[in-house]
Formats: structure tokens, sequence, C-alpha cells
């Protein structure tokens, strides 16, 4: 199965005949076939059974950890310069946007560009850490003082919170991420993000708030629907870090689970941000 995730959709955990890495393994093989035969990282095709690499230089947890902290660290640094750097008074905040703004897109070529790249490249994804990291800190500032500090404050908290309860839940086997489950988070997240595009059209060729999806109570709707199609996100992501350390993947491809996972935290980052900010604005 491919994850939602570009970086890790390349590469890896393909189905076989409908199953899923680590779902029906036992019935694969009842069957004579092999579940993992499409795994590049399986290290036993005879059996079909997971066992441990015999390669010294495969992914661990550590591994996993350490580059995510890499990452996400660079994230928390470059939004800490702009959030002082960059003004967001009247008088200076277009000009600070349209940095911002620049930053996001540059950070958008680079996640592309690793996306397609066959091997990890740190500094793209480092790259693409800062970039984001400077966009994230112009629209935080913004918010803390257009909207209040609380609004910020509210959404690191409700982001690390999400990561908390879908990692707590997955690693309880309470979240089973079978085909099923995958089929569904990739219509919901196409039809989101269809209409999040849609509304975005309206909203530049008709003026206003577009269709009305991030305003008012439909935005408080698809805020709440974008945060938990991020927590689905996050489940397939864990899924394939799993997997990776399972059947031996090589140890660069930590660098492409931190890229993976740090996408999925922006996204709730931003969708926690903007729900907030509908919140706030009510009251």
């Amino acid at each position: 199965m491919r994850s939602s995730n570009p970086v890790f959709s390349r590469r890896g955990f393909s189905r076989d005949n409908g199953g899923y890495a680590g779902f029906g393994a036992q019935q694969h093989q009842q069957a004579g076939t092999n579940p993992y035969a499409t795994n590049p990282y399986a290290t036993d095709a005879a059996t079909g059974m997971p066992q441990a690499p015999a390669r010294a230089d495969v992914m661990t947890m550590d591994d996993v950890v350490s580059r995510t902290a890499m990452t996400l660290g660079t994230v928390i640094l470059t939004a800490t310069i702009a959030w002082i750097a960059m003004p967001v008074d009247p008088a200076n905040v277009n000009k600070s946007y349209g940095i911002a703004v620049g930053a996001a897109l540059v950070a958008m070529v680079l996640g592309l560009v690793q996306s397609f790249k066959r091997k990890a490249s740190p500094p793209i994804i480092l790259g693409y850490a800062a970039f984001e990291g400077f966009f994230l800190g112009v629209i935080s500032a913004a918010t803390s003082t257009y909207f209040g500090a609380g609004v910020v404050i509210q959404a690191v908290l409700g982001t690390m919170c999400v990561f908390a309860s879908v990692l707590f839940a997955y690693k309880m086997r309470w979240i089973r991420v079978t085909r099923r489950f995958y089929g569904f988070v990739m219509a919901a997240a196409m039809g989101f993000m269809l209409l999040m595009v849609a509304n975005l059209l309206f909203s530049v060729f008709a003026g206003g708030d577009g269709l009305g999806f991030r305003s008012g109570g439909l935005g408080i709707l698809f805020g709440i629907i974008g945060v938990v199609l991020g927590a689905c996100f996050l489940a397939l992501d864990f899924k394939q870090v799993e997997d990776g350390i399972t059947y031996g993947a090589p140890r660069d491809e930590a660098w492409l689970a931190a890229f993976g996972l740090t996408l999925t935290l922006v996204w709730i980052y931003l969708e926690l941000l903007r729900l907030f900010q509908i919140l706030s604005g009510d009251d």
C-alpha cells in the first residue's frame, strides 16, 4: 500500500493480492503466496516472514527520532527567527506576508523535488524545513498580533496532543491501518483538497471568503475535518515507519520518515491555527 504522504509513496510496502504489509500475512502464506514479495526491504523472500535484517546500515527508531528532531528543530528555529525579524504591524504586514508566501513556495518546490528523488537528500529536506519554518513564523506572528498569543499556543499544544494521541492509539492497536482505512483516507483527502482549491479560486476571482469553507460555521467544520485527516495521515506515516524498521529499510530512509512526519505535523498545525482563528473571531 502506498502512503498518502508523497515521500513514502515511491518506495516499499506495496500490496500483493490486496493485502497490506503487516496485516493478513498468515492468510497469504496459507495460500502459498508471499505478501512481501514486492517489498524491496524484505530479507526473506522464501518464507515471506519478517526477519531481522542482515545489513548493519538499516533504519532504526533512534534514526527516525534523531532525524525528525533535526527537521522539526530547523522548522522551529527558522520560525522563531521569522517571528522576531519580520514585523507584522499594519505598516509592514503586507511586505512580511509577501516574503512568507515566497518562502512557502520555495518550501513547496523543495518538497516536490525531494518527493520525486529516489534517495533522501538531507540538504533538501533541511532546506524545506527552513523555508517552511520561516513561513510558519510569519503566519504565527501575525496570528498572535491580530488574534491573540493564546491562539498560537493552542495550535502548538493541539498539534502535540494530536500527535501523542494518534501515536498512543496506534501503539495500542486501536487504529489498524488496513486497505479499507487507506482507501477511506485517500478519498477523503482528495475531496477535501478539491474543495479547498475551489474555495481558493472563488476567493481570488470573486473576492470575499470564496465558498465560505474557511470562515464561519463551515470553516469550523472543515477545520475539524482537516485535523482529523491530519491524524489519519499520522497513522499512515507510523505504519510506514514501523514497516521500514521491521523489514530493514536503509538508514537513509529515516530522513524520508522525518520529512513525511514534518509534512503531516505542519498540516495539522496550520489546520488548528485556522480553526482557532475562526473560534477566536467568533468570541
